[in-house]
């Protein structure tokens, strides 16, 4: 059973940092490409960073230079630095493949997400 687990998220001042953290299980963690999704309020969810598996990065050009995406293969875990944030990244975040992973032809598995919000 395939498993996403975000946790990290929370209230901080425009400026503050947050480090995020999911751990995966039920999947060959090391050969997929990995991503942080974000959903703002009355958006569509968007993925602003990935991290392939062999540990190239790539970001939206939104958080470029302010956020950092990470991995550990050995803790099925994947991680993304927040830095300098800014209140257009209050959303919920999300780890998942790239693209999203597949409960079935119909529907994607997604974890619970975590809450940034962004006070300015």
């Amino acid at each position: 059973q395939v498993q996403l687990v975000e946790s990290g998220g929370g209230l901080v001042q425009a400026g503050g940092s947050l480090r995020l953290s999911c751990v995966v299980s039920g999947i060959f963690f090391r050969t997929n490409t990995m991503g942080w999704y974000r959903r703002a309020p009355g958006k569509q969810r968007e993925l602003v960073a990935q991290i392939s598996s062999g540990g190239s990065s790539n970001y939206v050009d939104s958080v470029k230079g302010r956020f950092t995406v990470s991995r550990d293969n050995g803790k099925n875990s994947v991680y993304l630095q927040m830095n300098s944030l800014k209140p257009e990244d209050t959303a919920v975040y999300y780890c998942n493949t790239v693209p999203p992973w597949r409960r079935d032809a119909s529907n994607e598995l997604w974890g619970q997400g975590t809450q940034v919000t962004v006070s300015s």
